[in-house]
């Protein structure tokens, strides 16, 4: 059974879908994709079903990153079928931590990047330019940095 990675936004169509790319690639290169299922979601209402925001496959393709992807709602549920919920900013991880949840299995997704200091959100771009989206990918990509050695320490665990 691979580890299950989730990355979590407001709408997933920005930030969610970058960090899944990004970190999949990070999974793939390592040999890890079939130990290893990566996905992504949002806590917000909107953008069910819709595919990510132009100007984040614009950059994920400058950046050399697929994009395919679909938005859709975190459901609690999911909690016991997943390892490890990456929340994309403060306001994510509060509400993926309300109570009856999981706390454990909650991180702030840059707190895996050792150069992030105090402040671990990842901006949201959507409601500004593409240099918003521009700066998503190093965030994203400095933690994903971290987080692999943390998935691949998970693996080891489950394996032993």
């Amino acid at each position: 059974m691979p580890i299950s990675v989730c990355s979590v936004c407001t709408g997933s169509i920005c930030r969610s879908p970058m960090a899944g790319s990004v970190f999949r690639a990070r999974v793939e290169d390592a040999g890890l994709d079939g130990a290893v299922a990566v996905d992504s979601a949002r806590t917000g209402g909107r953008h069910e079903g819709d595919g990510a925001d132009p100007r984040a496959v614009t950059v994920l393709r400058e950046s050399g990153y697929a994009s395919g992807h679909s938005a859709r709602r975190f459901q609690p549920s999911r909690f016991p079928r997943l390892d490890l919920v990456t929340a994309l900013d403060e306001g994510h991880l509060r509400e993926l931590r309300r109570p009856r949840r999981t706390p454990a299995k909650v991180r702030l997704l840059r707190s895996y990047g050792p150069a992030a200091g105090g402040d671990l959100d990842v901006p949201d771009p959507y409601h500004g330019g593409t240099d918003g989206f521009e700066e998503c990918p190093g965030m994203v990509e400095a933690a994903s940095g971290g987080l692999l050695p943390a998935v691949r320490e998970a693996l080891e665990e489950r394996a032993a």
